[in-house]
């Protein structure tokens, strides 16, 4: 009898659990069976999710829901805590598996050229994310001293960080941030956030949903000027043909000709506004140089030589994720990205890497929503698995699925299971429940491995 399919997964965020899925729904899964091992560098699973939205988006993280129910199928088994390539190697891999599909995604800040960016006070938001998400690898403290804080960028990840700072901690206690955050936000000293966009309404990066949710928070005054809205033919043309862009626009319209509040923290959503450089006093950051810019008819912008400075005393840039180089893969350095066609991984020197593959952000960059990163893992399995019908995966030498429990346990990994995960969901849950929470999130990567069972 044939034995099922063998295939790892690097990456136990929506990608990987997507590409799980995927290979559950094949025909292959019935005959002759597929099993799926998912690594995951984390103790827990779900990746962005956990670790990339922000506490106060609990509608976003109810997809989790439906990656559970991908989880719990008998045909997968979640290794958490195992980091690639350390603790497993891509020739590792091979020798247990006829395929290997790539799914992490981006955990580093794009660069942001402009002077004074290295300046104290200057910050990515990829890594304040990491530290109100609870991430277990950064520190556990951050500094929230400036009472004016600029964030660059105008995509929800910049919203995210700006209605963070903006809001209260004890807005944010309801949600799962652990103790640590609390206390920090505690002592956020902001009340005026400014986030810059070089273009205009129409070209903003923001999900309808996200931008209205800032108008939510009873202590949070959204201010546009109303000089930002402007289109040329360009942006007209992106608002008949997107209708996201469209309702971000009417949704800026109305906030910049309605009355000014009194909410006690002030959000200004700025446009057509440049971040030149980020100005500095004995290293640290005390202003921000930005220049005003112009519709040049085609929906992108000029500069236009007027100069403007901002009296702020911390810059945020959201300017975009990173994602983090594969050992053993080849690289394209400009896109962040493993060189792919459909999801087969292609060799520098042309071809494919043999039974190698990618989806998610390793695959196209961190852009798009969430739920997109669905289709990229319907096209990555497809291709692996018209593969495996043409004999064109390497043979594993140890494909029995106890061979890799074996392996770790001689390279004594401390691994954490999906049985695990449900120990820790519990005891998280069990935390916040005396408070009225639905959790609170462990930090400590020692606490989730013993919580786990690992």
């Amino acid at each position: 009898m044939p034995r099922p399919l063998r295939v790892a997964i690097v990456g136990a965020g929506p990608a990987g659990i997507y590409a799980a899925d995927a290979l559950l729904k094949s025909d292959v899964a019935t005959e002759p069976g597929v099993s799926i091992d998912i690594f995951e560098r984390m103790p827990a699973p779900f990746g962005l999710i956990r670790y990339g939205v922000a506490p106060d988006h609990p509608r976003i993280k109810g997809i989790i829901t439906a990656l559970h129910q991908v989880l719990d199928k008998p045909q997968i088994r979640l290794f958490g805590n195992v980091d690639y390539p350390t603790d497993i190697s891509l020739d590792d891999l091979r020798a247990f598996y006829d395929a290997v599909i790539f799914s992490t995604g981006a955990t580093a800040d794009r660069e942001l050229s402009i002077p004074g960016i290295e300046l104290d006070g200057s910050y990515g938001a990829a890594d304040f994310v990491s530290w109100y998400d609870g991430h277990p690898d950064v520190p556990r403290t951050w500094p929230l001293e400036a009472e004016k804080v600029a964030v660059l960028g105008v995509g929800n990840v910049a919203l995210d960080v700006a209605r963070i700072l903006a809001k209260t901690a004890e807005e944010l206690l309801p949600t799962e941030i652990p103790p640590n955050v609390h206390e920090g936000l505690k002592a956020n000293k902001a009340l005026e956030v400014h986030v810059f966009g070089r273009r205009g309404p129409a070209q903003a990066k923001f999900s309808p949903l996200e931008l209205r949710e800032l108008d939510h928070s009873p202590t949070i005054e959204v201010i546009v000027d109303p000089e930002d809205i402007d289109y040329d033919a360009g942006s007209i043309e992106t608002r008949r043909g997107n209708k996201q862009a469209d309702m971000v626009a009417k949704t800026l319209e109305n906030w910049a000709i309605r009355d000014v509040g009194e909410r006690p923290h002030k959000l200004f959503l700025h446009f057509f506004e440049s971040p030149t450089e980020i100005l500095g006093e004995d290293g640290k950051v005390v202003g921000l140089r930005t220049e005003r810019t112009a519709l040049d008819g085609t929906g992108n912008v000029k500069g236009t030589g007027a100069f403007k400075e901002w009296d702020v005393t911390a810059v945020y840039r959201a300017v975009g994720y990173l994602s983090d180089k594969l050992p053993k893969l080849p690289w394209d350095l400009d896109s962040g990205t493993v060189p792919d066609e459909g999801g087969r991984v292609v060799q520098e020197t042309g071809g494919h890497l043999s039974s190698t593959y990618v989806t998610g952000w390793i695959r196209r960059g961190p852009v798009g929503l969430i739920g997109h990163t669905k289709g990229d893992a319907n096209e990555t399995v497809s291709n692996l698995l018209e593969d495996f019908a043409a004999g064109r995966l390497q043979e594993p030498t140890a494909p029995a699925p106890e061979a890799v429990d074996a392996f770790l346990g001689e390279r004594g990994v401390r691994y954490t299971t999906w049985d695990g995960w449900y120990r820790l969901d519990a005891a998280e849950k069990a935390l916040g429940e005396p408070q009225g929470r639905e959790r609170v999130k462990l930090v400590e990567r020692e606490d989730m491995l013993r919580e786990s069972g690992a």
